[in-house]
């Protein structure tokens, strides 16, 4: 299964009728839409009575004593060490540090695609730490648009369907009207001209450029982008990270993990992740706090 398939399903595996179900726009592949989204709200409402913490006293993200221990044998592998992280709606924030540190489990968690072994992760007022995989894969795709290095577009659909999938999978737009919503879309990254062509047919930034559409097909609030431009030339690289921008500028909440560093100082607010803490948190000079 692709990194796509891990994000939109909770990395189970569907097959037959449940992927044909899912092209067709029918939320009963998540194991019940109406189910899962009532679980959803139930967790929420559960969390907020246990806690007596509203979710409006919470921020966008909130990372409350997060840890993250892998099983690897012998010696247990300790990923995410207690991390704390509050991130405001409209923030560009970027985790940066070197391979192996926890930055990629660091959104993994966010995206609910891995879960901690203790603490809690909240998101746009949903404990995210207590939903089981059904009701992670409808919150996913509604709250949170993914950005993978290697783009995971779907090579047998069309760039619109690609863009389209995830109105499908969690029944958002009516069907009439999920290609005009795509293709507006497609506009705004000027991609518009290339909608009835195979990803094959497109250049590594073009594959991007749909990928971050189809990040934006269900309008979430929050993007997470796990090295976007990792596969992109400095040009390339440097086109994507304006569109971007130009999505903090309309009120997306993008974090985003780089190794590059010019692309890293021009992040709002970067955090340096190393050992799995969050070693420093640092605001770009002249960048104010949303």
């Amino acid at each position: 299964m692709t990194m796509f398939g891990i994000w939109m399903f909770g990395g189970k595996k569907r097959t037959g009728a449940a992927a044909g179900a899912v092209a067709a726009g029918d939320s009963v592949a998540t194991g019940s839409g109406a189910a899962a989204t009532s679980a959803i709200a139930g967790a929420a409402a559960g969390s907020t009575t246990a806690a007596g913490n509203g979710a409006a006293d919470r921020p966008l993200i909130h990372f409350d004593s997060v840890v993250k221990v892998y099983d690897t044998g012998e010696v247990p592998f300790t990923a995410l060490k207690g991390v704390d992280l509050r991130v405001e709606p409209g923030e560009f924030v970027g985790l940066i540090g070197k391979s192996g540190s926890g930055k990629t489990t660091l959104i993994n968690m966010l995206t609910g695609i891995d879960h901690p072994t203790s603490g809690e992760i909240w998101v746009d007022g949903t404990p995210v730490h207590s939903l089981g995989e059904n009701a992670l894969a409808i919150w996913r795709g509604k709250t949170i648009g993914v950005v993978f290095q290697f783009f995971q577009l779907l090579p047998t659909l069309t760039v619109a369907e690609n863009v389209m999938l995830p109105m499908d999978f969690c029944n958002v737009y009516k069907p009439e009207e999920r290609v005009d919503v795509a293709m507006a879309l497609l506009e705004q990254i000027e991609m518009a001209d290339q909608a009835d062509k195979l990803p094959a047919a497109l250049s590594g930034g073009q594959q991007q450029r749909v990928a971050i559409a189809r990040a934006l097909a269900n309008d979430p609030p929050i993007i997470a982008a796990d090295e976007p431009t990792g596969n992109l030339d400095s040009k390339t690289a440097d086109v994507v990270f304006s569109s971007f921008e130009e999505l903090v500028a309309r009120g997306k909440t993008i974090v985003m993990v780089t190794h590059d560093g010019d692309l890293a100082a021009r992040v709002t607010r970067a955090l340096h992740v190393a050992d799995g803490e969050i070693i420093e948190d640092r605001r770009r000079e002249g960048a104010e706090a949303p």
